[in-house]
């Protein structure tokens, strides 16, 4: 699962999934740990609305 991503990981939005211009390359820090919402095993990151698919972040070392 994406390096074991983890609450107070940093993380990117990758190429997985379209990604606006204002998000991109912007490290967000994972504030849930992951959780299934309709079949895809997602994450709550701070300073963005809702969750964001596991598979679609890049962990920041």
């Amino acid at each position: 699962m994406n390096n074991k991503i983890s609450v107070g990981d940093k993380v990117v939005m990758n190429d997985n999934y379209r990604v606006s211009e204002k998000n991109k390359g912007i490290e967000f820090v994972v504030r849930s740990k992951p959780f299934d919402l309709c079949g895809t095993v997602c994450v709550m990151l701070e300073n963005y609305r809702g969750g964001y698919a596991l598979d679609g972040l890049t962990k920041v070392k």
